[in-house]
């Protein structure tokens, strides 16, 4: 019997489109959905989140992959997505799969909001770890092991053209690209330049350090988040506030998870702006999300960001000043919040 083990996924680096310009790059649509290492094994399928945590209750049409290896003990890394009425990945459809554990309601979310599993790279199979083999050779095992079905697929990569995959990522309404070198190892739990994210649209995962009441409609609400992002010293740089991007939902289950984490000092290394530390309710940096944004400020703030809900498959040390940068397009390598 294979006793599958257990692997961290392997994780891109913010660049643009010209560093990934050659023949030697593979370059593949990124989708706007939830990273996860699917293990397939005794007939059963097994779900761990980015951050290890095991995510197999909430998508329970995945299940039937079991049978989508020919039998095979497999470790498949992917993205869970969840599609709009255009066909377009959608992180907003997403969010409720992503908290629900109920299983009355993951049944009615099954059929309202099915997912789907986009597989792009094969870790183990059968007795074998398949992490030392070169990227093409990866993704030639991943395409013969994996037999596309319900709710799987295995999307097509390109050779090149990193510079027409984008343009096509963007026509397309997708989020952008990432790019990998054709030669490249998987390395588990690592960050690696071998794989370079370009984007249509900057968005970054943060951390929630506090609070602003709101008034008028959402008197008794939360009315505006503040975010941090820690820089590469380990200090919670304060980057910006939010106060768009909300539903009314969002914002009650937000006014229960901040909660019990309330706290009496700022947890940002650094001075808030006045204008925002007024009125503010602090709290533990322990949940993390993701906000879009239009631009950064000289002094790395987010300028008009949006909210797009919360990340538990992040934790708060992985919100970096370092991901803070504009699309890919402008050329260049992106700003980093300083504070």
């Amino acid at each position: 019997m294979v006793r599958l083990p257990v692997y961290a996924p392997m994780l891109a680096q913010l660049g643009t489109l010209s560093s990934v310009r050659g023949p030697e790059w593979a370059v593949e649509m990124k989708w706007d959905g939830v990273r996860a290492l699917v293990y397939v094994e005794d007939g059963a399928v097994r779900l761990l989140s980015r951050n290890g945590r095991d995510v197999t209750p909430a998508y329970p049409e995945l299940q039937l992959m079991a049978s989508a290896t020919n039998r095979r003990a497999a470790v498949l890394d992917g993205e869970v997505v969840a599609f709009d009425e255009a066909g377009r990945p959608s992180f907003e459809a997403l969010q409720p799969r992503m908290h629900q554990r109920h299983q009355a309601a993951v049944a009615h979310l099954v059929r309202t909001v099915p997912v789907t599993f986009m597989a792009f790279d094969i870790l183990h199979l059968d007795n074998e770890s398949t992490i030392a083999l070169p990227y093409t050779e990866r993704r030639g095992l991943l395409e013969s092991t994996l037999t596309p079905g319900y709710r799987w697929q295995v999307p097509v990569w390109f050779s090149g053209h990193a510079e027409q995959a984008f343009d096509a990522s963007r026509q397309l309404g997708l989020e952008g690209v990432v790019c990998k070198r054709m030669n490249s190892p998987y390395r588990p739990g690592r960050r690696s330049p071998d794989w370079t994210k370009v984007k249509n649209v900057s968005a970054v995962e943060v951390v929630i350090g506090g609070w602003k009441p709101g008034g008028g409609r959402r008197s008794g609400l939360i009315g505006s988040l503040l975010l941090g992002a820690y820089d590469p010293a380990g200090r919670l740089r304060y980057v910006g506030h939010v106060g768009t991007g909300f539903t009314q939902a969002m914002l009650r289950d937000l006014g229960e998870l901040v909660a019990p984490l309330e706290r009496r000092e700022p947890p940002f290394d650094e001075p808030v702006p006045r204008e925002h530390a007024r009125d503010a309710r602090w709290v533990e940096p322990r949940l993390v999300g993701e906000v879009q944004y239009a631009e950064v400020t000289s002094d790395g703030r987010l300028r008009h960001p949006s909210w797009r809900g919360l990340r538990p498959d992040r934790e708060p040390s992985e919100a970096r000043t370092e991901e803070i940068a504009p699309p890919g397009r402008s050329g260049q390598q992106g700003g980093t919040a300083t504070g």
